[in-house]
């Protein structure tokens, strides 16, 4: 399927590229670090090699069906810094759009996950014609919750996801607001 979302986006501090299969070392660098995966993988035992892997395979598979996912992110300097953008997720027995990221813990504290959510957020209202979008996480992620606040979602409520507790945000715009 064609790109509905741009497979390339900017942002002031951030470039983000549609994910592809060379970018799995990268990938596997944030996804393997347990001040990650901690805050993301939803099984008492560390994601394996394997586990990311198949997860960016699955991430790769929703471009191709969807149209949009996520992007890898890098700074200006070019180095990587993350991943995030768009993907379906299912909440409270439906679909629903999320925006996810997750950002090099070396860079941490830094907005650059709110910098991406903004982004995303723009994407899904311009590109997908989207008047709500979700985020999650898990209800201890202080961080995460910031970000969701600063981009202008509103605590929904706690849900259980990827068989855990989380806390489910939303962000609604008006029709045709932007």
């Amino acid at each position: 399927m064609r790109a509905i979302v741009p497979e390339r986006v900017e942002t002031d501090r951030l470039e983000g590229v549609r994910l592809r299969s060379d970018h799995e070392p990268e990938v596997a660098q944030l996804g393997l670090d347990p001040r990650v995966y901690v805050t993301l993988w939803p099984f008492p035992d560390p994601p394996t090699l394997k586990d990311v892997r198949d997860s960016l395979h699955r991430q790769l598979d929703h471009w191709q069906r969807h149209g949009f996912g996520l992007w890898l992110l890098r700074d200006r300097a070019g180095e990587m810094v993350g991943r995030g953008g768009l993907q379906y997720t299912d909440v409270l027995g439906g679909l629903a759009v999320e925006v996810a990221w997750a950002i090099v813990p070396e860079r941490w504290g830094q907005g650059l996950a709110t910098e991406l959510a903004h982004a995303a957020v723009a994407a899904a209202s311009a590109d997908l014609g989207l008047a709500e979008v979700v985020a999650l996480t898990l209800p201890h992620n202080a961080a995460s919750r910031r970000v969701m606040d600063k981009a202008g979602f509103a605590y929904d409520r706690e849900v259980l996801h990827a068989g855990l507790p989380h806390v489910l945000y939303r962000l609604r715009r008006p029709p045709g607001g932007a």
